[in-house]
């Protein structure tokens, strides 16, 4: 659900991109359907997408605020991506005067590259491609401005968009027009690619970081103890005791660092009058901490957990 058309040459360069998302809810098992629907074009409205899909039992939901192409230093970014559970994969273009390059991503690592001094360049589905250079073919002249260009381009997303719901008239064009020789052109772009792909990969630990702290957290609110037995007391002062956890119990903070693993000792509180001694064992019942042999209750500032 994206077209991108970038024209590179020794006047700079003009990237358009229309701003569709298509997102799809349902059964999974007709997605595939009603994508070969759109993306071939036998399906030229949303009108027919929303009663196509309807009848897959497919909800479907369309935006046309996303944004696909950018600045980056005297260049100009574009691009497409699909993700899956496991990876994302990302297409991009880097265009400058008198220079682009094409580079293929999985996550945050480069697969494949093109290098180029001038072009015209679609990315799309099939459809939109075939008739986004169809359209550009006969709308284009050699000799003109790169506003024209970008009129041109602008028009011919305005036009498929009354082809497929695919593409979506609304759209964001970028023009950048530095003095690059094309060696230059190729050097500049080298360096900004190599620094937009270190912060993509930056941003990638970053979210594996939060992602994994996440699924760690929650994994310890679903082992956290109610019921059952913790440990035995190994050593008292007053009503400060030290209690060594049992093989099946370890103790973390509320921000889920761990404190003391199975068989550690962690610091609790007995109540005033008890009478408890080392070798007591204590147990939990209700998320509350007891002795077992007569209920004096104790309190700590731990959070346990089964393993």
């Amino acid at each position: 659900m994206v077209l991108i058309i970038a024209y590179i040459g020794k006047k700079g360069c003009v990237m358009v991109s229309d701003k569709r998302k298509i997102n799809y809810f349902g059964n999974n098992k007709n997605l595939s359907l009603l994508e070969e629907d759109v993306y071939t074009g036998r399906i030229s409205s949303e009108e027919e997408l929303y009663k196509r899909a309807d009848k897959l039992d497919i909800n479907v939901r369309i935006t046309d605020n996303n944004i696909r192409i950018a600045t980056i230093g005297e260049a100009i970014k574009g691009e497409i991506s699909t993700k899956t559970a496991f990876e994302t994969k990302r297409r991009r273009i880097y265009g400058t005067t008198n220079g682009y390059q094409i580079i293929e991503l999985v996550d945050s690592k480069i697969i494949s590259s093109k290098i180029g001094e001038k072009a015209i360049i679609v990315f799309g589905n099939n459809f939109a491609k075939i008739q986004a250079e169809k359209l550009i073919s006969q709308k284009w002249k050699s000799t003109v401005s790169l506003k024209y260009i970008g009129d041109i381009f602008k028009e011919v997303i305005s036009e498929i968009s009354n082809l497929t719901p695919s593409v979506g008239e609304k759209n964001d064009i970028l023009i950048k027009q530095p003095e690059f020789s094309p060696s230059t052109a190729k050097e500049y772009l080298n360096d900004e690619i190599e620094k937009d792909v270190k912060i993509l990969d930056k941003y990638k630990t970053i979210l594996e970081t939060n992602n994994n702290k996440f699924e760690y957290k929650n994994n310890i609110n679903s082992k956290i103890l109610e019921n059952g037995s913790i440990g035995t007391i190994v050593s008292m002062d007053n009503n400060i005791v030290e209690v060594k956890l049992n093989n099946q119990t370890q103790a973390f903070d509320k921000k889920g660092k761990c404190l003391a693993l199975a068989g550690e000792n962690v610091i609790m509180f007995l109540s005033k009058y008890s009478k408890a001694q080392i070798g007591d064992e204590v147990v939990m019942e209700n998320g509350n901490i007891y002795l077992k042999k007569d209920s004096s209750t104790l309190n700590c500032n731990i959070i346990l957990c089964s393993i």
